[in-house]
């Protein structure tokens, strides 16, 4: 996968600070053992110490038998030392480890390496700032669950349904949805006509679920599929289409609004066929009718959206309408 320069930045700047964090701590520690127990402070300083002759003896002396003898004797010196010295910092009220850095990664103490090796730490870091420079050039609005107002929906029956209690239920649903997310959530396709809040619920199952540190990705076709475009034919670097397989959930908002071209149509296909292998979800907002959606795109994507997502129908009347009367736009 191809990370952003900025998401590289961002990371970098994130293991410097925690391994600062860890180093002020630890000489915090320190301080603080050398005011109030000057014994255990004595002992730390020649554990260094033994340290230091330990790996003066492996580097200068390494291969000669008295030299593999006295690093046998150091080890044993320093054993015993650290164990008097653990067992002094219990008596006194602190933990055995108190005067060692604390890492948040103990693979790689915070550098991103680990034998010569990107660690985990800094892919999950990489990861989690690329996917938020994508979202970030997307330009949508994410929006929080405690700013749905049903009254915007109307309680006239349509078909015989009240929109304002099937808007109630699909807001109830989709809360429901990001707080008990997991990576076999099912997929959801939002279609209704427009101004009924489908890109709003699914900003807001984003919103929750980034908070909860969740990898997502929420743009629009409209901007992500020329980003696609520009890197498949190496106009611009990134490589969207793996953060897209790998992201936990992956929300593309305005399904049909796109320019229409045979690229577009196979890069569409792509992401779905790649999403349902791995068993990753995503949710789907789309203005169209099924009768627009059979007549735009081919069999392929069709068969997907219906056959492997779960429909939820949005009804009523445009809202914005009643949210500027009620002050709310």
């Amino acid at each position: 996968m191809k990370y952003t320069k900025g998401a590289f930045e961002r990371a970098e700047s994130d293991l410097r600070e925690r391994r600062e964090r860890a180093q002020t701590e630890r000489s915090e520690h320190l301080e603080e053992v050398a005011r109030n127990a000057p014994e255990i402070y004595r002992m730390y300083n020649d554990s260094v110490a033994l340290n230091f002759e330990l790996m003066e003896c492996i580097g200068l002396q390494a291969g000669k038998e008295d030299a593999r003898q006295r690093i046998q004797e150091i080890r044993q010196k320093s054993k015993m030392l650290r164990d008097a010295m653990h067992v002094m910092l219990d008596s006194c009220g602190y933990p055995t480890d108190y005067l060692q850095y604390h890492y948040q990664c103990e693979k790689c103490s915070d550098t991103g390496y680990h034998d010569g090796i990107r660690c985990e730490c800094m892919k999950n870091l990489l990861e989690k700032y690329t996917t938020e420079d994508i979202n970030r050039s997307c330009s949508i609005e994410l929006h929080d669950f405690s700013e749905f107002v049903p009254e915007v929906y109307s309680e006239e029956l349509m078909n015989g349904i009240s929109p304002r209690k099937r808007m109630t239920g699909i807001f109830n649903d989709c809360k429901s949805y990001a707080e008990n997310f997991s990576v076999n959530s099912p997929s959801l396709f939002f279609f209704g006509k427009t101004g009924l809040g489908k890109t709003f619920l699914s900003s807001c199952i984003a919103k929750k679920l980034i908070e909860d540190g969740h990898n997502v990705v929420y743009s629009s076709l409209v901007r992500l599929l020329p980003q696609i475009e520009d890197e498949r034919f190496h106009r611009s670097d990134g490589d969207t289409m793996s953060i897209l397989r790998d992201a936990e959930l992956v929300i593309l908002d305005d399904l049909g609004s796109e320019f229409q071209k045979q690229f577009t149509d196979s890069v569409i296909y792509e992401i779905l066929n790649e999403r349902i292998n791995t068993g990753r979800p995503t949710i789907i907002s789309t203005n169209l009718t099924t009768k627009e959606l059979d007549k735009k795109y081919n069999d392929r994507i069709v068969s997907r959206l219906t056959g492997c997502f779960m429909p939820v129908m949005f009804i009523g009347n445009d809202v914005r309408q009643e949210k500027r009367r009620l002050g709310l736009l």
